[in-house]
């Protein structure tokens, strides 16, 4: 497949004008058009996807795609709650695809997406090389990327997300504070980019505090609660179980919670937990939970309106846009 930037040359013209043709800008001469429109078709670039948005240029569908790896999580449905009320503000409509950390299904979803002509997409890649968002971009889509940013990668792209390194790093320092030393972590998936940001948080503060890592507990499987169930029966098996764990994600505390109370552990007493993400349901377990908050209405929020700006625009700089946490100290840490 020809690149945009051959495309641009054959016809003469700036890649950012090849874009804003694309993607039904208003701002290019009738003349100018034609040349690359010409170009698209000598060099068969993307013949099944640009050509159909390029019949329809005249209109935009006011509709924007939002792909997920897992509505299961609650983040993710607080990040859905934000693009979607944006996006009705401003007369669009969205369209959700789930692909559950399944790369194959992911390219279907973006493949359906940009055969419906959909003005532009909001996607948390698979990982920070993730091939199939790439190529969305190369082929002309506005995209904003959530939770998750793209690296080394020969694109730009917006990013919205959370300063996961700050947040994990307060974490561990307050139990660090507490007078824990043996503290465990179980975290997601070992390549996606916010696996690594947190994990590099946990590791600072240990850093910081003189604190010697143990690896062995460091538990990293998939980002979901059977994995947080059985990393937590790992470490509670262990001959020196850890005095504190925190969990990367709201899935990951629920699993590592049901392990800790069919071992018959009381917390905090017998062992302090921290999750990220500080959930609605938070305050009503027993005790309340202490979590790092992050909001994924502010993040979908933003991501929307990043995306509505890049549509009218695609030749926008992109930037990434990172937001604070909060530490959030309830009912489940000790002092030792």
């Amino acid at each position: 497949m020809s690149s945009l930037k051959k495309v641009a040359e054959r016809a003469n013209v700036s890649i950012a004008t090849v874009s804003r043709v694309i993607n039904n800008a208003q701002l290019v001469s009738p003349a100018t058009q034609a040349r690359v429109e010409l170009a698209i078709r000598e060099l068969n670039y993307s013949p099944n996807r640009v050509a159909q948005r390029l019949r329809s240029r005249h209109s935009s569908k006011r509709l924007i795609g939002l792909v997920l790896p897992d509505i299961q999580n609650p983040f993710y449905v607080d990040v859905i709650h934000g693009v979607e009320e944006f996006a009705y503000q401003h007369n669009f409509a969205v369209m959700i695809g789930n692909f559950g950390q399944d790369q194959k299904k992911e390219k279907i979803y973006l493949d359906i997406l940009q055969s419906e002509k959909v003005d532009g997409m909001i996607a948390a890649p698979s990982h920070g090389k993730d091939e199939n968002i790439v190529q969305v971009i190369k082929n002309g889509f506005s995209v904003v990327c959530i939770d998750r940013g793209l690296v080394d990668v020969d694109v730009d792209v917006d990013v919205v997300k959370v300063n996961n390194k700050e947040g994990v790093f307060g974490a561990i320092e307050y139990l660090i504070e507490l007078g824990h030393t043996r503290i465990a972590h179980i975290t997601g998936h070992p390549l996606i980019p916010t696996t690594l940001e947190r994990v590099a948080g946990y590791e600072a503060a240990m850093h910081k505090h003189n604190v010697q890592i143990d690896q062995s507990l460091i538990k990293s499987s998939n980002s979901d609660y059977q994995s947080g169930a059985q990393l937590m029966t790992e470490l509670l098996d262990m001959e020196e179980p850890p005095s504190a764990v925190f969990t990367a994600n709201n899935l990951l505390t629920l699993g590592a919670l049901k392990s800790i109370h069919e071992r018959g552990l009381i917390i905090p007493d017998d062992i302090s937990i921290i999750g990220f993400d500080d959930m609605y349901w938070s305050m009503s377990l027993n005790p309340p939970l202490t979590a790092v908050r992050q909001s994924g209405y502010d993040i979908g929020k933003k991501a929307a309106e990043l995306l509505l700006q890049n549509i009218l625009n695609p030749n926008k700089l992109k930037k990434n846009f990172i937001l604070s946490t909060e530490l959030i100290v309830r009912k489940s840490c000790k002092r030792l």
